[in-house]
């Protein structure tokens, strides 16, 4: 193992993946707030500080561990979840959908600033690689999070969208394979089920869409 490369790697992507999870988890919080929930608010839990989102073992010892294991071929971490009292929104099945989805949707815009930060970058000719890098680490890190965890299986936001979205009786059975959500998941993704039929397509989609955003900006500056 190159730990010269290692040390590179982890300098480039540290800020971008503390940005990614502490805005995602905060997201959560915010949202909850705004339609009832005071939970996260109460438990000092709906901030910034990355301290207070860092799981120990999903955020730093599981993606080193798997670094070393695979070389860098599969990397998978976890933040703390925010905690939300469902029963304590104001509509418990409607909200949801929007307290969950405000953890992708802030990982979205994230990957968007990202982007714009890498033209910004190519408009004033700085070409230092260690900022282009970290810019483009970004850019994937938070659209790997913002794909994965629309993916639509309980315990991950894309479930509990699932879930709100679905007539009670088919949300019901949904929500019964939230306990094993978490090994279901790993196990389509050690098998590739997961980044073949839903991070691949759904990234290029992301890619285009955020193209599409800057368009209008490239223009300007070219």
């Amino acid at each position: 193992m190159d730990i010269a490369n290692l040390i590179q790697t982890v300098a480039i992507y540290a800020l971008p993946v503390l940005f990614a999870i502490t805005v995602h988890e905060a997201a959560h919080g915010y949202a909850a707030r705004h339609f009832g929930d005071n939970t996260a608010y109460a438990l000092g839990r709906m901030t910034l500080n990355p301290l207070k989102h860092i799981d120990p073992i999903g955020t730093i010892a599981m993606p080193l561990l798997l670094y070393f294991a695979t070389s860098g071929a599969f990397l998978f971490g976890y933040a703390k979840p925010v905690p939300v009292n469902f029963g304590q929104l104001r509509n418990p099945k409607r909200d949801m959908v929007w307290v969950a989805l405000a953890g992708p949707a802030s990982n979205f815009a994230q990957a968007l600033l990202w982007a714009l930060a890498l033209e910004l970058l190519a408009a004033l000719g700085v070409q230092e690689a260690f900022f282009v890098k970290m810019a483009q680490a970004g850019i994937l890190v938070n659209l790997v999070m913002w794909a994965f965890n629309l993916f639509p299986l309980p315990p991950l936001d894309g479930g509990r969208i699932l879930v709100g979205l679905l007539p009670h009786k088919q949300a019901e059975m949904i929500s019964r394979l939230e306990p094993w959500g978490f090994f279901i998941v790993m196990a389509l993704v050690i098998a590739g089920v997961v980044g073949t039929l839903w991070l691949r397509p759904l990234m290029t989609l992301g890619y285009s869409v955020i193209n599409l955003l800057l368009t209008p900006l490239l223009s300007l500056l070219g």
